[in-house]
């Protein structure tokens, strides 16, 4: 690189802007350790965005003064040599981490997304697993924070390409520079859109706009307005004023962290909030060249401020340490359950130790253009992608290795269990439960896991019931399937969110015996309640949940099925009632609002089927099966769990609605669970995906036992 290219960039160095990273990371961490006060944090990533849009903007702009052109070769070498070691270096060793510290499973998905995230898209792979109920109740992955690197290379793609349309080809010289006004009105309209659709998606869905690349441009192209026009708007702006503005930046930052909260995590309209607020804090400090090329008005305090010695240390690391804080706690809860205040702050002396080291031993020796050409970047790319390849195989092979080690007993039988011959046991009648009763007494005695499972331990989160080509998870949705025997006169509806859709392979073996058409009303995360729910986001009440209900329900007076059966676990978050109120779920009053939701429920079916059935919730494990029975060395004892009180008082709710209502209920407790134990192996079937929801495996065994339940399954 040339000298005067190395000069200019010394020249544009902003010490503030390091602060502002540094403040920006600080924020992130606090909300994730769980610093008190600082709940909004997790805004800081959209500071991030924002500064970053800038930087490169300014970066590009500079090239194409200088230049008269703009080497795309040039830029995506760059962002390599800055992005690439230090991400790589952290996913190896998550992947790692992953591998020896948690179970096969986990290790298994930690794998998946390392995989994503090798290829930029780890944006695309949480927002398909964060819209899916099934993954709710899995372990957090601790490569989830690689979302938002990947929405920054994902815009950084076509970005320099807009660049180079808007300057080089629609830029006419004028005194030797070329207009950037073409540039401006594409960036304002496109901030301005991607603003809209980001505020819409929230609406409809909040999970994936939160991950969104067009939801998240609008951020990253406000730092591209700062560095397009910002020195225009500040000329006429002496220290004081700038001073002033900075400080207003700043405060609205701060506001933002301590204020919000996860309710506005995906709201773009609360998003501007500290989006704005770093824009100002950008322009304040934009150096405007004097006649000696220095800028001819000093520094406001806020900018000198944010440039003291620690926080421009942190903002050098603030890369790496946004990396490393988040795998550093997410591997150790999952290994060892929430930590104490004291061991957060030693993983983030930890995460400053190890930023500072890959900062000085990855990041800087690999950003140089001297020791790092050109090519030699660009070839990091295909580089990290074999590097990250190899060891994702690795990391898959060991953690089918680990899973095919657990386990060296047989099935549990109800003789070779011992039960039969202990005298102090009744044993059920039921088979069913028997084998439930039978498997909970050789856990108690340290029973082995047996060798073989069904499904496998590692394709439990494949066990999943289908529900064909009626997925209502997008907003929206209204198609009705008919399934089970479609040419019957007879039909059973079942309604109810994502422990509704747990039950169809049992409904369908039902359908295929006893002949009845089946329609699945199932939306995750909608209960089946009359009530309005928070959306998945926790951002506001969820009107397509409330639609897809009253949608159901008219389904229900259009078929008039023999049966409707509902079946559906307690909200997760704040219900609102008629009057607006949200109802959180500590609030003495949720029970009796949601009894009233069930009843409201029970009484719109009941008008337009013959026959109204509850499916009460299944127990709540503390643990999901699939994570402790590839975690260690577990015999099935180490597995057994007692059903979450909370959660059982909850499921209680809809059964005195029912009884008020005169709706019978199938109570599944007794197929899984024995004197408040609960199985997490019944003879040779894992019963539970995660911590509540059914293998599709374990319910069509169930189908037999519920359809006699259900009074519709003849001898």
């Amino acid at each position: 690189m040339s000298e005067r290219r190395e000069a200019g960039r010394a020249a544009s160095y902003r010490p503030d802007i390091q602060g502002l990273r540094a403040v920006s990371v600080l924020a992130v961490i606090a909300a994730h350790y769980g610093l008190p006060g600082a709940q909004g944090g997790f805004l800081g990533v959209d500071v991030f965005l924002v500064v970053s849009g800038f930087l490169i903007t300014q970066l590009l702009l500079a090239e194409v003064a200088r230049e008269g052109r703009l080497s795309l070769r040039d830029f995506y070498a760059r962002r390599a040599r800055r992005i690439l070691p230090a991400a790589t270096v952290v996913l190896v060793a998550t992947v790692a981490i992953s591998s020896a510290v948690l179970g096969a499973a986990a290790a298994l998905e930690t794998v998946r997304d390392a995989a994503w995230a090798t290829v930029f898209a780890a944006n695309v792979r949480f927002s398909s697993v964060g819209t899916d109920y099934f993954a709710r109740d899995q372990v957090t992955s601790p490569l989830q924070h690689y979302w938002s690197l990947s929405v920054e290379e994902q815009f950084y793609v076509f970005w320099p390409l807009l660049v180079v349309l808007c300057l080089v080809v629609l830029g006419r010289r004028r005194g030797g520079r070329r207009a950037t006004w073409p540039l401006l009105v594409v960036v304002a309209g496109g901030v301005v859109g991607s603003f809209w659709y980001a505020v819409e998606l929230s609406h409809v869905e909040p999970v994936a706009a939160y991950f969104s690349t067009p939801g998240r441009a609008w951020e990253l192209g406000v730092g591209a307005l700062v560095a397009i026009a910002g020195a225009r708007v500040v000329a006429p702006l002496g220290p004081r004023a700038r001073g002033l503005l900075a400080a207003t930046g700043l405060v609205g930052i701060a506001l933002a962290v301590t204020t919000f909260d996860r309710t506005t995590q995906s709201r773009a309209e609360f998003v501007a909030v500290p989006v704005v607020a770093t824009a100002m804090v950008l322009l304040a400090g934009l150096r405007r060249p004097g006649p000696t090329g220095a800028d001819d008005v000093p520094l406001a305090w806020p900018q000198r401020l944010l440039g003291i010695r620690p926080l421009r240390a942190i903002g050098d690391w603030s890369y790496s340490l946004y990396l490393w804080h988040w795998p550093l706690l997410v591997v150790l809860e999952a290994r060892y359950g929430t930590v104490s205040a004291i061991a957060r702050l030693d993983l983030l002396l930890l995460s400053l130790a190890l930023a500072a080291l890959t900062y000085r031993w990855v990041e800087q020796p690999l950003r140089s253009p001297v020791r790092l050409p050109r090519w030699r970047a660009i070839a990091l790319y295909p580089a990290s992608v074999c590097v990250l390849a190899l060891t994702c195989a690795l990391g898959w092979s060991f953690a089918q290795h680990q899973a095919a080690t657990y386990g060296e007993g047989p099935p549990v039988t109800l003789e070779g269990s011992g039960l039969v011959t202990d005298s102090r046991v009744d044993v059920s009648p039921d088979p069913v439960v028997a084998l439930v009763q039978a498997s909970v007494y050789a856990g108690e005695r340290g029973r082995p896991v047996p060798r073989e499972l069904r499904p496998a331990r590692l394709e439990l989160s494949e066990s999943i019931a289908g529900v064909g080509e009626c997925d209502y998870s997008p907003a929206g949705t209204r198609v009705v399937c008919p399934r089970g025997d479609t040419s019957a006169d007879r039909s059973i509806v079942v309604i109810g969110d994502s422990h509704a859709r747990m039950w169809i392979s049992a409904f369908e073996r039902i359908a295929a015996r006893e002949g009845y058409r089946t329609y699945y009303f199932v939306k995750p995360l909608c209960t089946a309640a009359d009530i309005t729910v928070t959306d998945p986001a926790g951002a506001a009440p969820w009107g397509d949940c409330d639609a897809f209900r009253d949608w159901a329900f008219d389904q229900v007076d259009a078929l008039q099925p023999a049966l409707t059966v509902v079946a559906s676990t307690a909200p997760e978050g704040d219900v609102h009632t008629a009057a607006g109120t949200a109802v959180a779920a500590d609030d003495p009053r949720r029970a009796a609002v949601m009894q009233q939701a069930w009843t409201s429920t029970y009484d719109r079916v009941a008008a337009s089927s013959d026959d109204v059935r509850l499916i009460r919730d299944v127990p709540l494990a503390d643990v999901a099966p699939g994570t402790c029975l590839t975690t260690g060395e577990p015999d099935l004892g180490d597995c057994l769990f007692t059903p979450d009180a909370v959660h059982e008082a909850e499921a209680d709710v809809s059964v005195r609605a029912a009884a008020v209502a005169g709706v019978p209920y199938v109570d599944p407790r007794p197929w899984l669970c024995w004197q408040q134990r609960c199985a997490a192996v019944v003879g040779d079937v894992i019963p539970y995906i995660d911590r509540s929801h059914l293998t599709a495996v374990y319910a069509g065994l169930l189908g037999e036992s519920l359809g006699r339940r259900l009074g519709i399954w003849t001898v």
